[in-house]
């Protein structure tokens, strides 16, 4: 991680999470927003690879900002930082892009462990917002899938859902961009998702990735 992007509107909430992300990763850079006018002219000018974004803001929802990121720069990792922890935050926020969901209310040295669970390919997840995820897709009934994961979608589930791009899957596995892509595609319609952070929630809720312990 080289760059990171904070969107709060609260400055004492920023400092909090600047220390949080300096303490996570070694000489990151740091830029801090407090409307979306502000991160969508950072994000048009600056590489950022990693985004903590809050869901009120002055000027709208940070939901729009992780849509905005999707289209702008899909390589950046979006984690919402907010207080909300019910299904009309969350699920909005995944649909849009979002590849993690921390609470506020966890400790510093808990968001300090999530964050740093991203190099290592663990979503970086609240432990309520990992329950109400799986309770959801249980209750789903996602477990009798009809078309289900070869064993080779299943394997490029799991290296997607731990991060990695479609180019170092292909490498790792020895295959075509292409290749990996039409696998991808496969896996996206059997799981009806549309996005790689409704696919990671699918993975995680198959076992195929972890979220650290609470």
């Amino acid at each position: 991680m080289k760059a990171a992007l904070l969107l709060e509107d609260f400055e004492e909430t920023r400092t909090w999470l600047a220390c949080i992300v300096r303490a996570a990763f070694d000489e990151i850079k740091i830029f801090e927003a407090a409307t979306l006018e502000q991160a969508r002219i950072i994000l048009k000018n600056e590489n950022i690879d990693l985004a903590l974004v809050d869901i009120n803001l002055p000027d709208g929802n940070g939901v729009e900002f992780v849509a905005d990121v999707m289209h702008v720069s899909p390589e950046t990792y979006c984690v919402m930082a907010t207080i909300f922890d019910d299904d009309e935050h969350i699920f909005p926020a995944l649909r849009a892009g979002a590849q993690g969901y921390l609470l506020k209310e966890q400790s510093t040295s808990d968001f300090i462990t999530a964050l740093q669970g991203i190099i290592k390919g663990e979503p970086p997840l609240s432990p309520a917002i990992a329950r109400k995820m799986m309770s959801y897709f249980s209750a789903d009934g996602a477990d009798d899938k009809p078309n289900k994961l070869s064993e080779r979608e299943t394997e490029i589930l799991t290296l997607i859902a731990k991060g990695l791009k479609r180019n170092e899957v292909a490498n790792l596995l020895k295959l075509s961009p292409n290749t990996v892509a039409a696998h991808l595609k496969r896996v996206y319609n059997k799981l009806n998702v549309s996005t790689r952070a409704e696919a990671t929630m699918e993975a995680l809720r198959m076992g195929l990735v972890n979220v650290g312990a609470e």
